[in-house]
């Protein structure tokens, strides 16, 4: 239970790392003119994210480690962090945990984007059914995915909506 004491640990530091960068990238966009469509939804995602992680800690006090789940589920959580800071780094200060638009900015095309749409979410949907499960933490697992569905089914709108904002 420590070592998954420790990796929930390392992945809150993650999105601390990721709300600095957010928070770098915002002041950046805000200068350039940048626009926040949807922010009314911010707030669900930042109480469902935090909810994942205490969802983890909590239900995997009552829970094995299964060697036969937990080590493939753990390469999946990595491979999902993977993706995430290759999308962070391919978007630049465009990237943001709000939907924020640059007027005039170009969609960006490379990276992942070449060849997903969204593929920040791919990494947020394979994590949060990953994370719970290295400690076999199913319900936390079952109860975020579908949470995270509604969510990103607005959030996607959203975006997209916000894309198309864009002049190419």
């Amino acid at each position: 239970m420590t070592a998954y004491l420790l990796l929930i640990g390392a992945i809150a530091a993650e999105r601390v790392a990721e709300l600095v960068a957010s928070q770098r990238n915002l002041r950046v966009s805000r200068a350039r003119g940048g626009v926040e469509f949807g922010a009314r939804h911010y707030p669900v995602m930042v109480v469902l994210h935090t909810g994942l992680l205490v969802g983890c800690v909590v239900e995997a006090a009552h829970r094995e480690f299964l060697p036969a789940l937990g080590w493939p589920m753990l390469a999946v959580v990595v491979a999902a962090q993977a993706l995430r800071w290759w999308c962070i780094a391919t978007l630049g200060y465009q990237w943001n945990t709000r939907v924020v638009v640059v007027p005039g900015a170009r969609r960006v095309t490379g990276g992942p984007y070449r060849f997903l749409t969204h593929p920040n979410y791919v990494a947020v949907v394979a994590e949060g059914i990953a994370l719970p499960l290295v400690h076999s933490a199913w319900i936390t697992a079952l109860v975020f995915t579908v949470l995270n569905a509604a969510l990103l089914r607005t959030r996607i709108r959203i975006e997209d909506e916000a894309l198309r904002s864009l002049h190419h």
